[in-house]
């Protein structure tokens, strides 16, 4: 009984985080990412409604990669932009855009309109995501940080079950105009929680300069990525990855030299684990990529219905969003580092056991074996990603360095997801129109990988810190 209340003193409680003082907060942490999560997914859902109503069916593609190069754009600008304007007028600026950009698309009467609309989206979505990771060490006490963390994290989860859901509806009544318009009301309504709730923190100005060498780099890698899962399949696609991975190799290194980057500056330090935790978050989400694909292998392989094979698609997120939050409850240092290796273990063979249950014509049994692994390589994700982002959250003392280092685990995590979904269309691609193979070569591939980050895990985990007791 003593072990569990000093357990419940160095952790907080769910009911402490949710509780009239901190519920506040944690809805406007948790609802900004939710924003940004579901409606990735939500416009995804709509896109045919859209591209019936207004044309523009050849920039399909890249409703979705606009909205991810401002996201990431922004989202590397989170540190500083907290730093020069406070948690309230950054939050605001946030939603302001994201709601901008909704009643754009709202409006939109043809595609590039939309796009731009995205774009603008795209720029408040990667700062909501952002703040919600950054804003937790200033916010809420350090017992809380798991709990918040999980909840925060469970809402890309969550999203990934909301945006197809409500996006459906929205489109079965041919009303997608009004869906954005709902998004611009909700982030209305964040903004008026965001006033009456939210601490104003500090405002001063930035200790470093706009990192704009680092920017480019990053932003093209993933453009060029993103190009090489919409050209044709061969010299095309190769030369683009190449140029997306040379790219990404070069703001790693430019990062490690620069004085000033997106990076907090002990990422790069001989003794700081921070850049094994970066790279664990990164193979975490990296298995994300897969989703945009199960819905469609249900359909063709299975025979599912377009809702069933939503549900399918959204089994990965489920898993990881429920899973994180008993993972969360976890307070021994070893435990957590526990946690922490085994989850690309645990998400390695969810999806290669998908992957090696593909077949024509599946039983009902194997179909629900799809469910059941797909649920358990979520779960591999939510296993350790609350004590990774605990380990990035405390790795440096100070405050615009700290908000850095928070903020840039949503960084890696947008990035990680944009090259994973590019990726994905690639090797789908490769061994199309035999779509059995095509989800074979995917989950088995990502599979692959995602074990190959045991050894990021394993020394991400060396950097988990007792918990303190106090705020």
């Amino acid at each position: 009984m003593a072990q569990a209340q000093q357990d419940a003193e160095t952790t907080g409680t769910w009911r402490e985080l949710l509780g009239r003082q901190y519920a506040p907060i944690a809805a406007v942490l948790a609802g900004g990412v939710l924003l940004e999560a579901s409606n990735v997914y939500l416009t995804t859902s709509l896109l045919p409604t859209i591209v019936g109503e207004i044309g523009g069916a050849e920039f399909y593609a890249w409703t979705m990669t606009v909205f991810l190069l401002a996201s990431v754009v922004s989202a590397m600008l989170v540190s500083r932009i907290l730093t020069q304007q406070g948690a309230v007028r950054a939050y605001l600026l946030a939603l302001g855009l994201f709601a901008l950009g909704s009643l754009l698309c709202a409006g939109s009467p043809w595609m590039p309109a939309l796009l731009f609309g995205r774009a603008v989206q795209g720029l408040g979505g990667g700062l909501l995501a952002g703040l919600g990771y950054a804003l937790i060490q200033r916010a809420l006490p350090q017992r809380l940080w798991a709990r918040a963390a999980a909840l925060v994290s469970a809402m890309w989860g969550v999203g990934n079950i909301v945006g197809p859901v409500v996006g459906g509806v929205f489109g079965q009544l041919n009303a997608w105009r009004a869906a954005f318009v709902v998004l611009a009301v909700v982030a209305v309504l964040i903004c008026v929680l965001v006033v009456r709730s939210m601490p104003r923190t500090a405002r001063g100005r930035s200790s470093e300069p706009v990192p704009w060498t680092s920017l480019l780099l990053l932003t093209g890698g993933v453009a060029a990525v993103s190009v090489a899962s919409v050209v044709p399949t061969g010299l095309a696609t190769a030369v683009a990855l190449l140029v997306g991975i040379g790219l990404g190799v070069r703001f790693i290194r430019h990062e490690r030299r620069s004085g000033s980057g997106i990076l907090p500056k002990i990422t790069f330090k001989a003794a700081s684990s921070l850049r094994w935790v970066y790279l664990a978050v990164a193979v975490l989400a990296f298995g994300i990529g897969t989703e945009a694909f199960i819905p469609l292998f249900g359909q063709e392989i299975g025979a599912l219905s377009p809702f069933v094979a939503g549900l399918l698609g959204a089994a990965l997120s489920l898993g990881w969003a429920v899973t994180q939050m008993f993972t969360a409850n976890v307070s021994g240092d070893r435990a957590r580092r526990w946690l922490i290796i085994a989850g690309p273990v645990v998400v390695g063979a969810g999806l290669a056991a998908y992957g090696l249950l593909q077949q024509d014509g599946p039983s009902n049994t194997v179909i629900a074996a799809w469910f059941i692994t797909l649920f358990a390589a979520g779960a591999g994700i939510g296993l350790g990603f609350p004590h990774l982002t605990v380990a990035a959250l405390g790795s440096t003392d100070g405050e615009e360095e700290g908000a850095k280092a928070a903020a840039a685990v949503n960084t890696v995590f947008i990035i990680a997801n944009s090259f994973s979904v590019a990726l994905a269309g690639v090797l789908v691609n490769l061994a199309a129109p035999d779509l059995v193979r095509s989800a074979q070569l995917l989950m088995l591939v990502f599979a692959g990988m995602s074990v190959l980050g045991v050894t990021a895990a394993r020394r991400a985990a060396s950097g988990v810190r007792p918990r303190a007791t106090t705020n």
